[in-house]
């Protein structure tokens, strides 16, 4: 069997960081936007409970960190539907951005590379 290596090019990583408890909500709407999977991660903010983030609002330490792989094209619409479903325009609820990949690789289904492929 001959092993094959497809590259992906034209992808963004989205990262969403919110308060514990906030993923499966996130995961939930990226999906409904199009994206095919996302990896949760717990962590640990710095500073105490009772220090105040921006804006002077108490935030959780405790942490969920979202990181889900999209083409350039779903992007925009993913993004979006994870910051209404996140509340991420309420102080505190979380930070949102997006890195260009420069390259990745997974596995791809034949019929999907066939559909996709000029």
């Amino acid at each position: 069997m001959t092993r094959t290596m497809t590259i992906l090019t034209d992808v963004k990583l989205i990262t969403c960081i919110v308060q514990r408890g906030m993923s499966d909500i996130i995961v939930k709407a990226a999906r409904e936007a199009g994206a095919q999977g996302a990896t949760v991660t717990y962590a640990k903010g710095s500073g105490v409970r009772e220090r105040l983030g921006l804006l002077g609002v108490a935030v959780e330490v405790d942490k969920e960190i979202i990181t889900i792989v999209v083409s350039s094209q779903q992007m925009d619409a993913v993004f979006e539907h994870i910051y209404l479903a996140g509340q991420l325009d309420v102080p505190g609820m979380g930070f949102l951005y997006v890195t260009p990949l420069e390259k990745a690789a997974t596995f791809i289904p034949n019929d999907v590379l066939d559909k996709i492929k000029p």
